[in-house]
């Protein structure tokens, strides 16, 4: 649970600051969201366009820090002041413990009037709802184990083609660093280690292995060899990095692959979008692969909005076809377009997409169908908040202290999978 009372404190500190806004007028929508890079900002207005069209006034009330976790926070300060935003970008495990505190908005009306249990596959419906019923409303699908590549770079060291497998990855990067450039563009931050780390305990281990030790948390897995394996190549792509990689923001570290300055970079589909937003084209001036060893499997997250309980008649319809806005064919086409992910809908035209997003469309339907479709644990998606920030400060504290020995980083991560 969010144990609510305990953040009286926030709520202080968050109004000194002035970050609590005046209650909503009538007919306001009020938008909580972590949308702040170039792509990302770009949908979200997109979103904001729709919402003003309907006659609806949009506040925007964005949060930077890709991540999530500063917008949680001052999320969580709102509803303590029981002044909630109309909508929040919450996602995963998170959705369903706001829910249990009782703040969650009911939307089955919407939902069952625009058929979401036909539209949205089973995996995705079910991280919507709360006891069977709709709370959230998902936004896309992101593909999460992709590696990112400059042809160019690629190119002058060498490198024939991308590497589907860590020992290719490791060779292509060895020519990439004699050639003078960076391996492996890198954000040192405690997420983006995190979305490297699951990529690799996906490929060294599998779906399976994946599900055990990062969705299940089951403790064989965690200390097994394949963990150690894990750690061990997680740990080698660390010396590919440059030294000023720490703090980092991810968007910054895309551009370092853009401007030719480094080879690869770990990172979701929202890479594309920052690509696509400087007007790069996929297959001429950036590549896409699954991460090494994980061409059969997809770790997803899905942006998601909970929409808030509000007295207002004129708040809640607004709330209403702002949850009809986003699952529209329209919006889902626009909105994943610019911001490099996938429709959330099925059977949606895929025309306009590129081959990244097409290969991610087709991975995804085929995973499910062979069970290795698996949620991002560095996304929020797998496990509870309690659980994930402890093995997420684990997995940092590995990658940023070459004294914690793998077998100590084995032991520290099972530790921190029992947190709850």
């Amino acid at each position: 649970m969010l144990k609510l009372s305990k953040l009286a404190t926030a709520v202080v500190l968050a109004a000194s600051a002035g970050t609590i806004p005046a209650i909503v007028h009538a007919g306001e929508v009020e938008v909580l969201h972590y949308w702040t890079s170039g792509g990302e900002a770009k949908s979200a207005a997109e979103l904001k366009k729709i919402m003003q069209g309907k006659g609806h006034v949009w506040k925007d009330f964005a949060v930077a820090g890709g991540g999530g976790d500063a917008a949680a926070t001052v999320l969580k300060s709102r509803v303590v002041s029981g002044n909630p935003p109309a909508a929040a970008q919450i996602k995963g495990p998170a959705i369903q413990e706001w829910a249990a505190e009782g703040v969650l908005a009911n939307l089955n009306a919407v939902a069952t009037a625009e058929k979401w249990d036909t539209l949205l596959p089973k995996v995705v419906a079910d991280a919507m709802k709360y006891k069977g019923n709709y709370v959230a409303v998902p936004v896309n699908v992101h593909r999460v184990n992709w590696v990112w590549a400059n042809p160019e770079v690629l190119k002058k060291a060498g490198v024939a083609a991308m590497p589907k497998t860590y020992d290719e990855f490791f060779a292509a990067a060895d020519k990439i660093k004699a050639a003078g450039l960076i391996a492996v563009a890198h954000g040192g931050q405690n997420w983006q280690d995190f979305t490297t780390f699951e990529s690799v305990v996906l490929g060294v281990g599998g779906a399976k292995f994946y599900s055990d030790a990062l969705v299940k948390l089951d403790p064989k897995a965690i200390n097994s060899d394949t963990m150690k394996k894990s750690l061990e190549t997680f740990r080698k792509i660390k010396s590919y990095t440059d030294p000023a990689s720490s703090g980092r923001d991810w968007n910054l570290t895309t551009a370092m692959v853009m401007q030719g300055k480094a080879g690869f970079q770990f990172m979701g589909d929202w890479a594309k979008g920052e690509f696509l937003a400087a007007g790069k084209v996929p297959g001429k001036d950036f590549l896409c692969a699954a991460a090494p060893g994980t061409a059969n499997a997809f770790t997803f997250n899905i942006d998601s909005f909970a929409m808030f309980k509000l007295k207002s008649a004129d708040a809640q319809k607004a709330q209403n076809d702002l949850a009809v806005a986003i699952m529209s064919p329209a919006f889902q086409e626009t909105f994943n377009l610019n911001k490099g992910s996938i429709p959330v809908r099925l059977n949606m035209d895929m025309s306009k997409f590129d081959d990244c997003a097409k290969t991610s469309a087709k991975d995804f339907v085929e995973t499910a169908k062979a069970g290795s479709l698996v949620p991002s644990i560095a996304h929020s998606m797998a496990v509870s908040p309690a659980a994930e920030g402890a093995i997420k400060d684990v997995v940092s504290q590995f990658w940023n202290d070459d004294k914690i020995t793998v077998a100590d980083a084995m032991k520290k991560i099972s530790s921190a999978a029992a947190t709850k």
